[in-house]
């Protein structure tokens, strides 16, 4: 069987690129160096979506790609402020179309980020981002922290090809060479790996960081006993483990994101880092889930100024977290169609939302059958980007990778189906 190395998995924003495939007629039958996870995406795909659909009497009933895409234009140019959302598992070419598109339609266009890694990117904006390549981190770190991340369970890879388990240039004994330390508010699997395990009461994150902050800048004695339910002497042996690497890191997960104060707990975890600057080498990393969640950031920048949630109702981009991603207008009604990619929102919004989104008119766009596709109006199947189709996807320390095409497909590439719709909108609007 013809084997395919380098090949870079489409799963989490670890994006592996060291993944070899063995091909057989037309299939991926073998997959190695990969994460279970990672290769049953490259092994199965029985469960897709098998042909277009248009949904008449409350029935799903087989189309052709022409007439889907017809109506999925015919909703979207119709519509007074259509919602554009997900992007994170499709390549930034994809994204480029899809941002073109949001503008033409005057559409609200967002990204999964918005309910991960928003608070994050907002944080970024403030107070900036002292970080380095996972590469860095694979050769030179030699104190590894995940605070509300468990990458054991969510990046399968995450630690034996970047971090605590990895062997580095300057760190060849791997884990030997090297200290774990585990923030969160549970003792998770990658909890029970670690030298010190931090164990926070939820939501006390934004005290934590401050306490740290004060005690690496010569502060402890203003330290009560006990912070966040973390006794003092852990924080004060946590900051002395800090101040004496050689090379350390943060990666920081969901757990910080999405827990009480929520932007404000990345700007004190970011200030930490850079107080840390005064005495050693550190850095910090967010865990980005999706593989290209990373990418649509990057490209939505380029194109409109801003990484997610932006608005084009005015003639401009607009962007204002709060007041234009997806959950708020979903929330207060105020889109009257939507265009999902490459993302399920009827699984992880909240009820309102979903509910609100079951009203309106919904076209989809995805490889494999979910709950959002169950309540759209119009399900166009596309080709599975890293295996079916190439492109270009971001890792979650932005460094831009190309994914290959494995296999041939009989279905269209997100990229293809979103230039037909924008083909369509512009003709119903009259501007081609």
């Amino acid at each position: 069987m013809p084997t395919i190395t380098d090949v870079v998995c489409p799963l989490c924003g670890c994006l592996c690129d060291n993944i070899s495939v063995e091909v057989e007629d037309n299939a991926v039958k073998k997959v190695s160096g990969a994460c279970a996870v990672g290769r049953a995406k490259l092994l199965g795909h029985e469960s897709r979506i098998r042909s277009p659909m248009i949904k008449e009497g409350g029935e799903f009933r087989e189309c052709s790609y022409e007439e889907a895409i017809r109506r999925a234009a015919e909703i979207l140019a119709a519509a007074r402020r259509p919602l554009l959302y997900g992007w994170s598992s499709t390549v930034c070419e994809a994204h480029k179309v899809g941002i073109l598109l949001a503008e033409v339609l005057g559409g609200v266009i967002d990204n999964t980020a918005s309910v991960c890694h928003g608070p994050t990117v907002q944080a970024v904006q403030g107070v900036g981002l002292p970080t380095c390549t996972l590469g860095e981190v694979k050769n030179r770190a030699d104190l590894i922290i995940y605070w509300g991340a468990n990458p054991v369970e969510a990046h399968g890879n995450h630690m034996r090809r970047y971090s605590y388990i990895s062997k580095g240039w300057f760190r060849p004994g791997g884990k030997k060479d090297r200290k774990l330390v585990v923030v969160d508010v549970r003792e998770t699997r990658t909890a029970k790996m670690a030298d010190l395990f931090i164990k926070v009461e939820p939501n006390k994150d934004y005290l934590v960081l401050a306490a740290l902050r004060a005690i690496v800048n010569g502060f402890a004695d203003v330290i009560p006993d006990e912070v966040g339910g973390v006794p003092k002497e852990k924080l004060v042996e946590l900051a002395e483990m800090m101040k004496k690497a050689q090379f350390g890191i943060i990666f920081f997960g969901m757990g910080l994101t999405q827990s009480r104060y929520k932007h404000n707990n990345i700007e004190q975890a970011i200030s930490l880092v850079r107080d840390l600057y005064a005495f050693t080498k550190f850095a910090i990393m967010p865990m980005r889930g999706h593989y290209n969640v990373t990418g649509f950031n990057q490209v939505c920048t380029w194109q409109t100024g801003f990484p997610f949630a932006v608005d084009f109702a005015r003639g401009y981009a607009w962007y204002n977290p709060g007041e234009t991603a997806a959950n708020d207008v979903l929330s207060r009604k105020e889109c009257d169609a939507a265009l999902i990619v490459a993302s399920d929102p009827a699984a992880h919004f909240p009820a309102e939302s979903v509910k609100y989104l079951a009203k309106i008119p919904l076209v989809v766009i995805d490889p494999y059958p979910n709950l959002t596709t169950e309540i759209a109006d119009v399900v166009i199947p596309s080709a599975i980007s890293g295996i079916e189709a190439e492109g270009t996807a971001y890792r979650m320390d932005k460094v831009p990778l190309r994914l290959k095409k494995l296999v041939d497909s009989e279905f269209m590439t997100d990229e293809e189906i979103l230039e037909r719709i924008l083909d369509e909108v512009l003709k119903i609007k009259g501007l081609r």
